[in-house]
């Protein structure tokens, strides 16, 4: 049963990958993109913006479940085929919930993603956001197995994570946002109303995101 479910979830993303490959085709260059994993995916960003009058172009390419590595092989699909005057990306989720990724992993994979944006789309403006907080409450009540365990993992190394990739936004010249404020409670967890599994969050903890990085969307 763990390998059917294993089969079916990379079914999900080659589809996706192939959606976004198909979609890349038709797509206006030069515009506002957002990728990443399913954080990103999950940003009801076309529908913020519309709500709040605003009438730019923007694409999400995100991929549930997709890890740095996973993103390194699709660069093509979620990035380089849109050819985006602007990016904003949220990659390192998954990873950072594993227990055998390493900080230096993390921040090579990501600083390997950097350089092929660098190097292939030098003009870019590039944001990298900062990772998501959780709610190990909400996660222990989830069904599939060891979700408070990765729930748990990502809040510990959380403020090192998103120090590492601070970091790597000042190397390179990019902007680093902190997309965090107002939606977390007195531990620094996600606030409960906001959080669907401790992981994911409903759109109205998107909207106080959108609220806190419009002003790089508008620039």
């Amino acid at each position: 049963m763990e390998e059917f479910v294993k089969n079916m979830f990379q079914r999900q993303k080659d589809e996706k990958l192939e959606r976004y490959r198909r979609l890349n085709r038709n797509v206006v260059k030069g515009q506002i993109l957002f990728t990443g994993s399913s954080l990103m995916e999950q940003f009801p960003v076309n529908e913020i913006a519309m709500t709040h009058g605003i009438d730019k172009i923007i694409y999400n390419r995100g991929i549930g479940g997709y890890t740095i590595p996973e993103m390194l092989d699709a660069m093509d699909e979620q990035i380089f085929d849109l050819e985006p005057g602007k990016i904003f990306i949220n990659i390192g989720t998954n990873d950072i919930s594993r227990e055998d990724e390493t900080l230096e992993m993390l921040i090579a994979d990501y600083r390997s993603v950097l350089s092929g944006i660098r190097k292939r789309l030098p003009e870019t403006k590039v944001y990298l956001m900062a990772y998501y907080p959780v709610n190990i409450s909400v996660a222990s009540k989830q069904p599939w197995p060891d979700a408070d365990k990765a729930a748990r993992l990502r809040f510990e190394r959380l403020e090192k994570a998103n120090s590492a990739v601070k970091e790597l936004a000042e190397e390179f010249g990019y902007e680093y946002i902190d997309v965090n404020k107002g939606l977390t409670d007195e531990t620094g967890q996600t606030r409960e109303e906001f959080s669907v599994d401790g992981i994911h969050m409903w759109p109205d903890a998107y909207e106080i995101v959108f609220e806190n990085m419009k002003k790089y969307i508008m620039e």
